[in-house]
């Protein structure tokens, strides 16, 4: 499997925390990745944003694995709180 070097970032907007912040809002849009002919760019996704992107991107460390695990794993699949009985 390669190796992932880098992450690649991009604002796509931005947000007011509840203390009246204004930050940006990023999406990894994809990663450099080491194979064997060298590095390798690789897009998963191009970011929409209002205005359309101006093709600007962060390189950055890739986060460990258990943070978007973390990040990205579901609090149950939408349906724990339905009743197991059919009324029809």
């Amino acid at each position: 499997m390669a190796k992932i070097l880098s992450e690649i970032t991009c604002v796509t907007g931005s947000y007011t925390t509840n203390e009246g912040v204004k930050k940006n809002r990023y999406l990894r849009i994809g990663s450099i990745i080491e194979t064997k002919n060298g590095p390798m760019l690789k897009l998963d996704q191009m970011p929409l944003k209002e205005g359309g992107w101006d093709g600007w991107a962060y390189i950055n460390d890739p986060k460990p694995k258990e943070e978007y695990q973390q990040r990205q794993k579901p609090k149950g699949n939408g349906f724990d709180d339905m009743n197991d009985d059919m009324p029809f």
